[in-house]
C-alpha cells in the first residue's frame, strides 16, 4: 500500500465519523427503542420479522434526518456553546451546502415511504411527526422564540411511540396512548435538568431555555414538579392492564429520578443538576425495560 493510501484512509474515516455525528444515532437509537416497546405493550396484528425491522429503522432514519437537519440549522449557534461547537457544521469539517437538505429530505421521505408500504399509513403518519416536531417545530418555530420550546418539542418522542402502537393497530388503545404521555411528560425535566447545567452556554448563543429565562433556583423546583407528575403518569398503565413487573420498573425508576430531582430543587447546581439528568435516563431505561418484560411474559 503507498504512503499516499495510508495517509488518505484515516482523512476517509474521519470523514466518516464526521458524517454519522450528524444523525445524533444515540438519541436515534432511544427513540428507535421507545417505538418498539409501543408495539409491544399494544394488543392487534401480530408483526413478521420484516415488519419489525421496517418499524424500527423507519422511526430511526426519521430521527436521524432531522437530528443532521438540527445541525444543519444550528450550525452558528453551535459555535458559541462549548457542549455543541465541535459538531461538524459548527467547525466547518463538513460544509454547510444545501445539498444536505436533500439528502435529509430524502432520508425521511424513504423512511416515511417505507412505513407506509410495509406497515399502515397511521404508523407513517407518526414517524413524519415525530421529525417534522423535532426538525421544524422545535428547532425553526419555538427553540429560539420560547421556554416552552422543548415541552412542544418533545411531542417528537411520543410520536415515536405511536408509531409503534398503530403498526400493530392503526387505532392504538389505552397502553399505547398512556406511554406516549409518559414520554411527552419526561422530556422536560430530562432537557430541563441538562439545561440548568449548561445554561451560561445556552445563555450566551441567545437560546431562552428555562433556567435562562426563570434562573436556575425556579427551573429546578419546576423540574421536582414536573418529576412529579411525570412519575404519577407512569403508574398510570396499571390501572388498564399493565402488571406487576411494570409497576416495579416504574414505581423504581421514578423514585429514583424524585430523588435527584429533589435533590437537585434543594441545591441547584451543575452537579446536581447532571445527577437528575442522569437519573431520567435510568428512569427511562427501567421503564421502558419493564413495559417490554411486561407485554412479553403476559
Amino acid at each position: 500500500m503507498t504512503t499516499t493510501a495510508l495517509l488518505a484512509r484515516p482523512r476517509g474515516l474521519l470523514l466518516a465519523r464526521e458524517v454519522l455525528s450528524l444523525f445524533k444515532l444515540r438519541i436515534g437509537v432511544l427513540i428507535m427503542v421507545t417505538a418498539l416497546v409501543g408495539l409491544a405493550v399494544t394488543p392487534g396484528a401480530r408483526l413478521d420479522g420484516v415488519q419489525v425491522l421496517v418499524l424500527a429503522l423507519s422511526v430511526l432514519v426519521a430521527s436521524a434526518s432531522a437530528g443532521a437537519f438540527n445541525h444543519y440549522a444550528e450550525h452558528e449557534s453551535d459555535r458559541r456553546m462549548a457542549r455543541t461547537r465541535r459538531r461538524p457544521f459548527a467547525t466547518g469539517a463538513l460544509p454547510h451546502h444545501p445539498a444536505w437538505l436533500l439528502l435529509f429530505a430524502l432520508l425521511l421521505a424513504g423512511a416515511v415511504g417505507a412505513a407506509w408500504a410495509c406497515l399502515n399509513a397511521a404508523a407513517a403518519a407518526y414517524v413524519f411527526l415525530g421529525a417534522f416536531f423535532y426538525g421544524v417545530v422545535y428547532t425553526l418555530w419555538l427553540k429560539r422564540r420560547t421556554h416552552w420550546n422543548i415541552v412542544i418539542g418533545g411531542l417528537a418522542g411520543s410520536f415515536a411511540v405511536l408509531a409503534g402502537a398503530a403498526a400493530a393497530d392503526p387505532l392504538p388503545g389505552p397502553q399505547g396512548w398512556l406511554l406516549a404521555l409518559v414520554l411527552f411528560l419526561w422530556t422536560p425535566p430530562h432537557f430541563w435538568s441538562l439545561a440548568i447545567a449548561n445554561r451560561s452556554d445556552y445563555q450566551q448563543a441567545g437560546v431562552p431555555m428555562l433556567p435562562v429565562v426563570v434562573g436556575d433556583a425556579r427551573a429546578a423546583r419546576i423540574v421536582f414538579g414536573s418529576t412529579l407528575a411525570l412519575v404519577a403518569a407512569s403508574l398510570l398503565p396499571l390501572a388498564c392492564g399493565a402488571g406487576w413487573i411494570y409497576g416495579l420498573g416504574a414505581a423504581g425508576g421514578g423514585a429514583w429520578f424524585l430523588r435527584q430531582a429533589g435533590r437537585l430543587a434543594r441545591s441547584p447546581g451543575r452537579s446536581s443538576a447532571l445527577g437528575c439528568f442522569f437519573a431520567s435516563l435510568v428512569q427511562l431505561s427501567a421503564l421502558l425495560l419493564a413495559a417490554t418484560a411486561d407485554a412479553l411474559l403476559r
